[in-house]
C-alpha cells in the first residue's frame, strides 16, 4: 500500500460527502461514457472507455498530470497497433503469437526511460489484446483507441465538474518505487527483466499446459504481478486476487436482471466503488473497476462457469508469478529494508529515499512473515 494509498482511504473515511460524490462521478461517467461508444457505433470497444473513465476518476478528486493525457492515448496506439501488424504476420498456434509479442512489447517498454516504467506493464497487456480476437483489424484498433479517448474526456471532465474548492488540486507522484534513472544499457542488462520476459514468453503455454479454462489470465498475472522483490510481488497478488474477487460482484447480480445498458453500467461501475469504500478496501479499487467493467461491459452475459474460471486461473498465474520470484534470484525487499535500516547513522532525520521505496513491499513481506508489529516498530524507531 502506497503513502497517497492511505492518505486516499483516510480522507474517504473522514469524509461520507466525499466517498458518495466519488461513486458517483465514477457510475455517471461510465454510463455517459457507454452511451456516447455506442452512439458512436463502437461495439465491444466500449469497454475500453467504460474503464478508462472510471479509472480517471481519483478518489480525492486531484488533477492527473497533464502529461497523462498524452501519454495514455500514446500507448495505447503502441500496443494495439503492435498486436494488430503483428497477428497477420505470424502464422502458427497462439502459444507461438503470444511469445513473439510478448517479447517485443517488452523490449520495447524496457526501451523507455524508468520513470515511464509504469508504462511497460500496460505496453505488454495492450499488445497481445488483438491476439484474443478471431478479426484482429485496423478499425477495431481505431475503435478502441476511440473509446480510450471518450472515457478519458468524460471522465476528466465530470471530475472536474464536480470538484469542490477544498479538494487537492495539484498532481501527485505515483511511482511505485522511487529509482534514479538509468542508462539504456543498464535496463537491459538488468536479470529481472529478462526473467520477466522468458517467463511471460512462456507463460500461455504453462496455462495451457495446467488445462486453465483461460489460459491468458497466467500471462496477465506474470506480466502484471511479477516484480523485482518477492513483498512487491506479494503485495500485487494481493491487490489483484481482492480486486478481482469483488470486481465480479456487481457484475454477476445485475447482468440477470437488467441486460447492459446504461442504467446497469452505472449501478455495477458505482456499486462497485461503494463496495470498496464501504469495506475500507481504497487501494484495490483501480483494480476492481477493471475487473468489473470488462466483466460486465466488456463480455455482456456472464455465465455460471465464467467467474469461478476467471477466479481459479488468475490464482493459477499469481502462483506462478510467487515461484519465479522465489525460485530465480529472489529478493526479499525486508531483508533488505533491515539491512539499510541497520547501516543508518543514529541520527539521519528521517528516512533515506530508498528506505521510502522499500516500505510498502518489506510491510508485505513481514504481513505474511507475522512480523509486522516489529516491522512498524523499526519503521517508527527510524521515523523518530
Amino acid at each position: 500500500m502506497s503513502p497517497s494509498a492511505d492518505h486516499e482511504d483516510d480522507d474517504l473515511s473522514r469524509s461520507p460527502a466525499l466517498a458518495v460524490r466519488l461513486v458517483l462521478v465514477v457510475a455517471l461517467a461510465s454510463a455517459l461514457t457507454w452511451v456516447v461508444c455506442r452512439s458512436f457505433g463502437l461495439g465491444g470497444a466500449s469497454a475500453y472507455g467504460v474503464v478508462i473513465s472510471g479509472l480517471i476518476v481519483r478518489p480525492r478528486f486531484d488533477r492527473w498530470p497533464p502529461a497523462v493525457f498524452v501519454l495514455l492515448p500514446v500507448v495505447v496506439t503502441l500496443g494495439l497497433a503492435l498486436g494488430t501488424a503483428l497477428k497477420p504476420l505470424l502464422e502458427g498456434p497462439p502459444v507461438w503469437q503470444f511469445a513473439v509479442v510478448t517479447v517485443c512489447a517488452q523490449v520495447l517498454g524496457q526501451a523507455l526511460p524508468d520513470k515511464l516504467m509504469l508504462v511497460r506493464n500496460i505496453l505488454a497487456v495492450l499488445a497481445v489484446l488483438p491476439l484474443l480476437s478471431a478479426n484482429a483489424t485496423w478499425l477495431g484498433a481505431w475503435q478502441q483507441l476511440l473509446a480510450v479517448i471518450i472515457g478519458l474526456a468524460v471522465g476528466t471532465s465530470l471530475q472536474a465538474a464536480l470538484r469542490l474548492p477544498g479538494d487537492a488540486s495539484g498532481p501527485e507522484a505515483e511511482a511505485e518505487v522511487a529509482m534514479p534513472g538509468r542508462s539504456l544499457a543498464a535496463r537491459f542488462a538488468d536479470p529481472f527483466f529478462w526473467r520477466k520476459l522468458v517467463v511471460s514468453s512462456l507463460a500461455l503455454s504453462i496455462g495451457l499446459g495446467l488445462g486453465a479454462v483461460n489460459p491468458k489470465y497466467l500471462y496477465f498475472g506474470v506480466v502484471l504481478l511479477l516484480n523485482d522483490s518477492l513483498g512487491a510481488t506479494l503485495g500485487r497478488v494481493r491487490d489483484r486476487m481482492v480486486g478481482v474477487s469483488l470486481g465480479v460482484l456487481m457484475p454477476w447480480l445485475v447482468f440477470n436482471t437488467m441486460g447492459v445498458n446504461s442504467v446497469a453500467v452505472a449501478l455495477v461501475m458505482g456499486g462497485t466503488t461503494a463496495l470498496i469504500l464501504a469495506l475500507g478496501l481504497v487501494p484495490h479499487l483501480r483494480t476492481a473497476l477493471i475487473s468489473s467493467g470488462v466483466t460486465f461491459v466488456g463480455y455482456g452475459a456472464l455465465t455460471d462457469w465464467y467467474v469461478p474460471s476467471r477466479w481459479i486461473d488468475y490464482l493459477m498465474g499469481c502462483g506462478l508469478a510467487l515461484l519465479v520470484c522465489l525460485l530465480v534470484r529472489p529478493v526479499s525487499a525486508l531483508r533488505r529494508f533491515r539491512q539499510l535500516a541497520a547501516a543508518m547513522p543514529q541520527r539521519s532525520g528521517g528516512l533515506s529515499p530508498e528506505l521510502k521505496g522499500l516500505v510498502p513491499s518489506a510491510l508485505e513481506e513481514a504481513r505474511v512473515l507475522g512480523q509486522e508489529r516489529e516491522f512498524r516498530q523499526l519503521l517508527a524507531q527510524l521515523q523518530a
